[in-house]
């Protein structure tokens, strides 16, 4: 059902936002929801590994299958792919870019679930030229499962936060296999398990306290040079895939007087994931740090209830709290 001026505008068709748009229709709460990417279900639809679904379908699926069921929840409700807001206005007046051109919408309540994203090679202040093979886990996994290609076989992958060894079953999925993972860090940022299961089970070692000083390569990676233990070193790589230090997707937020979190760098937000204007709300990993698909769900699902209280207090001529 399609309605320009929705009781709530959902931006971002991930597990947060899916979850919310699902749990506000059973509500009775007319939804629209916008997702700049040509097809809905977050992140989760380009990562192959199992590990999704458990705490919102009890299923043990893989990132793919768990993006399907979430969709085939949402079957029905106003959902717009490769629409980008560009701006948040007052009053839950939404500025989008869609392939028809630009356009406003109006929605009651607004949610943004734009989630987060990895930080990339020029945001780490990291020298070197431009060659072809210098990507992020996300660009990675979607070449991998969403095209079925390989942008490279045996990258350095730089970071060692879970994602990066997410990586290696990445790789894995096409025959491929990384050199390495090293990290900047003084200590690896996941469980010493994870890294000996890295080395002894698929044979790729992990160091921190590695100070990358150039990507070398002119058409293509061809090499990194890297300092370690106060010794200089060059791996022949064909990539680079630099993995998490994620940040929340929160450009809209940081555009608009909501209100920036300073240790999170999300959106401000009290305990009904209602930001300082009452018309917003923001739920999932624009919040705060990295978190799985199952916890994101969650978020959705109790923010569309909080929203949906809110809109019934209004209709009984309270104003918004």
């Amino acid at each position: 059902m399609t309605s320009e001026n929705p009781d709530l505008l959902v931006i971002g068709a991930g597990p947060a936002g899916l979850s919310a748009a699902i749990a506000a229709r059973r509500l009775g709460l007319s939804v629209t929801v916008l997702e700049r990417e040509a097809e809905a279900g977050g992140a989760p639809r380009h990562c192959g590994h199992p590990g999704f679904g458990m705490l919102d379908f009890a299923r043990l699926w893989t990132g793919p299958r768990y993006a399907r069921a979430l969709r085939e929840q949402a079957d029905g409700i106003d959902l717009r792919c490769g629409h980008a807001v560009t701006r948040l206005g007052p009053g839950g007046m939404v500025m989008i870019s869609g392939p028809g051109g630009p356009y406003e919408l109006t929605g009651r309540r607004v949610l943004l679930a734009s989630g987060i994203r990895e930080t990339p090679r020029a945001a780490r202040l990291i020298s070197g030229g431009r060659p072809f093979g210098i990507l992020t886990t996300g660009a990675l996994q979607r070449f991998v499962y969403l095209h079925h290609r390989l942008p490279c076989r045996n990258p350095i992958i730089v970071g060692s936060e879970i994602v990066a060894f997410s990586t290696i079953l990445t790789l894995r999925h096409l025959g491929a296999k990384p050199r390495m993972i090293i990290d900047e860090a003084p200590k690896l940022r996941s469980m010493p398990l994870v890294a000996l299961g890295s080395r002894l089970v698929f044979g790729v070692p992990a160091r921190a306290n590695v100070a990358i000083i150039a990507i070398e390569g002119e058409k293509c990676v061809e090499a990194v040079t890297f300092e370690h233990d106060g010794q200089r070193q060059t791996v022949a790589c064909d990539g680079v895939v630099f993995s998490g230090d994620w940040v929340p997707e929160a450009t809209l937020a940081r555009l608009h007087p909501m209100g920036i979190e300073a240790t999170t760098r999300g959106p401000r937000v009290d305990a009904a994931f209602r930001t300082a204007d009452p018309h917003i709300f923001a739920a999932g990993n624009v919040l705060r740090s990295v978190r799985s698909s199952g916890p994101c769900a969650i978020d959705g699902r109790n923010a569309a209830r909080s929203i949906a209280a809110d809109l019934a207090r209004t209709r009984k001529g309270s104003p918004p709290i």
